[in-house]
């Protein structure tokens, strides 16, 4: 909305403009008696002045000027008029800095939604814009804080329930060896073993945990080296091989051009085609088929396809799919939902190599795709 002054202030500015006029009459007066005075006791003086007169014409008729007082009244009268309105806009911006300040004010006292809602003139209006401005950037930084603070927590809630269960476990099946609670030696062998499955089961978390972090940490050196990306997609895919058939599912390696060789960090990538492959292994209920493709989308860019025609993964969780700790599963047990640290790492690896990755999901095909840069810029990524 447009800047206006309250009747207050309106009626203080109107004030000051009558006071501002009457000092400088008053003052105009006294130097025309003085002027005037100085002429005419000095003859001198006078006729100095009844020939500048005479000589100065003025505009196209060349009109002279009869009166030196007339002349000095004219010259003072514009002069008067340009101090007058110096002095009230001065005075007006004042009262806008006023109001600027007493908005600052509000906004600072907690009302962070308001933002100053006049519009002004100038560089004041330039002050306003940037006033709203850092505003909005303060109030974006606090709840980007905020989310980050409640990140922490939800990473520290969900880490303590997952180390919590299998820990649980642990401590059950140790104290009833402790107290020789059972019956035979196998009973006890049953113990140890199950106590060894749940140790393991913290170990897989907390070493998910820690590549998790280390992966987002700033800084982050990758190891790189040229590759070639569809041998690496051949040793993955003979890798699984044997746990894929006892699924019976079938792996499948589709590479286009050959080779595509690529810079990146061969133990992280892995880790990522890893992670992909185990999951459509482990989720990819009824499907038969895992494939495993890559192809040059131009001669700056790869793309790697990692699908599975098993079960459709719900709608609503694909823009969910790799926010840490989430499982597409309500439960949150272990054995069905794994550390859901997974494809978070994934995403956080991809990222690293200036790539990205999305997920897209139907009832024949979940397929996981990548783009990576054929070379990387530098070898030390800054990844927030």
């Amino acid at each position: 909305m447009k800047f206006s002054l309250t009747a207050r202030e309106k009626s203080e500015l109107f004030g000051e403009g009558i006071v501002t006029i009457i000092i400088l009459l008053l003052l105009n007066m006294s130097i025309f008696m003085i002027i005037n005075q100085e002429i005419s006791t000095n003859p001198g003086l006078q006729n100095g002045i009844f020939q500048i007169k005479t000589s100065l014409l003025l505009g196209p008729t060349d009109l002279q000027v009869w009166s030196w007082g007339g002349l000095f009244t004219f010259l003072m009268l514009l002069t008067d008029v340009w101090i007058v309105y110096w002095r009230l806009m001065r005075r007006y911006r004042q009262m806008q800095l006023r109001h600027v300040i007493a908005e600052l004010h509000y906004i600072a006292s907690g009302h962070f939604e308001h933002r100053i809602p006049f519009k002004l003139t100038g560089q004041m209006q330039r002050v306003v814009e940037s006033v709203n401005s850092l505003v909005d950037s303060t109030i974006s930084a606090m709840e980007e804080e905020r989310r980050i603070e409640r990140s922490k927590d939800e990473l520290i809630t969900n880490v303590s329930h997952d180390i919590r269960t299998p820990l649980t476990s642990i401590i059950g099946y140790l104290g009833l060896i402790e107290n020789k609670r059972y019956t035979s030696e196998d009973e006890l062998l049953q113990y140890t073993h199950t106590a060894f499955l749940k140790a393991n089961q913290m170990k897989s978390l907390v070493d998910d945990l820690f590549e998790y972090t280390k992966v987002r940490q700033e800084g982050v050196t990758l190891q790189v080296r040229q590759l070639d990306l569809g041998a690496m997609l051949e040793q993955i895919a003979a890798s699984y091989e044997l746990e894929a058939n006892k699924k019976g599912m079938q792996i499948k390696v589709e590479i286009t051009d050959a080779p595509l060789v690529m810079e990146a960090d061969a133990d992280k990538l892995a880790r990522v085609f890893n992670n992909l492959v185990s999951n459509a292994l482990k989720y990819g209920a009824g499907g038969k088929h895992i494939y495993l493709k890559a192809k040059r989308v131009t001669s700056k860019e790869l793309k790697v396809v990692i699908a599975n025609d098993g079960e459709q993964i719900p709608e609503k969780s694909l823009n969910q799919i790799f926010d840490r700790f989430y499982r597409a599963e309500s439960s949150r047990s272990r054995e069905t939902g794994g550390s859901g640290l997974g494809l978070a790492i994934a995403q956080g690896i991809v990222e690293l190599h200036n790539g990205y990755i999305y997920v897209t999901s139907n009832q024949k095909l979940t397929q996981f795709v990548m783009h990576f840069p054929v070379t990387q810029t530098t070898k030390l990524v800054n990844h927030h």
